[in-house]
């Protein structure tokens, strides 16, 4: 099925979801569209996404559910004929 989720895809959140910083403790908002990748599968009931800024930190780990997650793709497919 071409819309599972696997490890180490890139994912973008389609809702806003508070958090903790996974350091600090400081709460967050993840905003919808935030993106993150899948470090870990739940049986395919939920994934483990890590938030990192554009320097690599990470600033938020935590589970989320398939439906609150949309695949980002950055390779067409070839059309079916």
């Amino acid at each position: 099925m071409k819309d599972e989720i696997h490890m180490h895809d890139v994912v973008a959140l389609l809702e806003d979801l508070p958090t903790k910083h996974f350091l600090t403790g400081e709460a967050l908002i993840l905003r919808h569209g935030q993106v993150g990748t899948v470090v870990m599968t739940y049986d395919r009931s939920a994934f483990e996404i890590e938030f990192a800024a554009r320097d690599g930190r990470p600033y938020a780990i935590l589970p989320v559910r398939p439906e609150k997650l949309m695949t980002l793709r950055d390779v067409p497919e070839t059309a079916a004929t």
